[in-house]
């Protein structure tokens, strides 16, 4: 099918039909992504109701997030060639039984293997979110803006799963986190065939040994780091596993290399920027999710804040990060990508840098707010251009490929990172003197400043972007 046939086959939406068909999808790719985290100020009760061991309680998070990395690429393929909209609805039906067999668990196993189901769901649909928003929106100003909102669902849901997981836990329940699902991914379900426009489809086979070898490999890779977090680098399974997960991930780029139809075409990093932008929705995740994890213990740990409280406490950062979706669409056509992502890396650089200097008698203000809403600002800059930067000139056929690596980048980098800091936060409370919550707070702060050579490694890529000249900028 030619590139001509491809785009007359996806007329844009009419005007007074977009804004609901962006809802419909932003609103399934902020569920995807607020279920990363609104479990996380529930765990407590979560182990106290179902009985989970101390170990075992991290795979409530882990769970989800490893599968859902895992699949993406799969995903991300399988929604080009079997048709975006409808892996979409099937992805999201998935995902709220799951979310409803969740909620009705009554014991770790199910709750466990509910999370699976959600990350299986949330792996079909994920890809063709962002995929749905490229073809959907053609017009250049209406793309990026809609990008911009993609963005910032996808940056800002971490943060709002903790106020609305503060929320659920306080009021009602946890079980609640996984309920709420259940209505807004029957409307997703019910109105995505109605207004979503389908893109047509392309005839091709699915590459089998590039899907085995590719979800394979991350999932492993994964595995690995989460794995390592609490048994150490020098366990057999850690190690094998990381083994496992590179030699496999070497066979998928060499399996890639020479298919004809790749699940992942490797010409999607022939372009600098998209290769830049793609390292860096790996990094910013690294760094961010330090936060979010580690934060959320102080407040509660250390401060003693109530759920509710916490999940409060993250409300200016998730404000800034909208704001500032409102605003890129504005400042990208005058600047271009390379000053924003820059200028949003060293914010973040600093907000991180800020946290490790936490003690056990700093107070909200300024000690947590201020990095608060250094991250919000620096995230909204830094990570809303790369969505434009990735999906704005991608080629149609190559739309839900591009969108889930772009996902599996950001999934994949939250995981492996937090690995990599719960990693460092043992080591330092192993070899520190101190006791008490003084011995905690200083294996944070030291997650804290790993964290920030993350978010400093994302402003030396930011270095590297292609100046993009006026007439050429989206």
């Amino acid at each position: 099918m030619s590139q001509q046939t491809i785009h007359r086959a996806v007329e844009p939406a009419p005007a007074r039909r977009s804004g609901l068909i962006l809802a419909i999808i932003l609103t399934c790719q902020l569920m995807l992504i607020l279920d990363a985290t609104v479990m996380n100020v529930a765990l407590p009760r979560i182990q106290a109701d179902l009985g989970f061991s101390a170990t075992g309680l991290s795979w409530v998070m882990t769970a989800y997030s490893l599968v859902f990395g895992g699949l993406l690429l799969l995903g991300g393929r399988a929604g080009d060639l079997f048709g975006r909209r409808r892996m979409f609805v099937a992805g999201t039906a998935l995902f709220t039984l799951a979310s409803l067999a969740g909620g009705l668990a009554d014991s770790a196993t199910l709750l466990i293997a509910a999370r699976v189901l959600q990350g299986v769901g949330a792996a079909m649909a994920g890809p063709s979110t962002l995929a749905l928003v490229t073809t959907t929106f053609s017009e250049t100003k209406a793309r990026i803006r809609a990008l911009a909102l993609f963005s910032a669902m996808s940056s800002g849901g971490f943060a709002i799963g903790l106020i609305v997981g503060g929320l659920l836990t306080e009021w009602i329940s946890w079980r609640a986190a996984l309920f709420i699902n259940v209505p807004f991914g029957l409307a997703i379900v019910l109105l995505a065939p109605r207004f979503v426009p389908e893109p047509e489809r392309r005839p091709a086979h699915l590459d089998l040994p590039g899907a085995i070898t590719g979800t394979l490999g991350v999932g492993s890779l994964v595995f690995a780091f989460t794995h390592a977090a609490s048994d150490g680098w020098g366990n057999p399974v850690t190690l094998g596993s990381l083994a496992g997960g590179l030699a496999l991930l070497t066979a998928f780029v060499a399996i890639e290399a020479r298919t004809a139809m790749p699940l992942v075409p490797l010409r999607l990093f022939a372009d600098r920027n998209r290769s830049a932008a793609y390292v860096n929705f790996f990094l910013g995740p690294m760094a961010m999710m330090s936060m979010f994890f580690f934060l959320t213990q102080f407040m509660q740990d250390i401060r003693h804040f109530a759920a509710l409280a916490t999940g409060f406490a993250f409300l200016p950062m998730a404000a800034l990060i909208f704001t500032m979706s409102r605003l890129v669409p504005r400042l990208l056509p005058r600047y271009g990508p390379k000053p924003l992502a820059i200028t949003g890396s060293l914010l973040m650089v600093s907000g991180v840098a800020w946290l490790a200097l936490l003690t056990t008698d700093s107070t909200y203000f300024p000690a947590l707010l201020g990095p608060l809403l250094l991250m919000g600002l620096g995230g909204g800059l830094a990570f809303a251009p790369l969505n434009v930067i990735v999906m704005a000139t991608v080629p149609t056929e190559d739309a839900g490929a591009a969108g889930g690596v772009l996902q599996t980048m950001q999934q994949v980098g939250s995981t492996l990172g937090l690995g990599i800091l719960i990693t460092v936060f043992g080591s330092a409370t192993r070899s520190s003197s101190a006791t008490g919550a003084q011995l905690v707070v200083d294996g944070m702060t030291s997650a804290f400043a790993t964290a920030a050579v993350f978010a400093a490694c994302t402003f030396l890529v930011a270095l590297t972007f292609r100046r993009v000249t006026a007439s050429a900028r989206p």
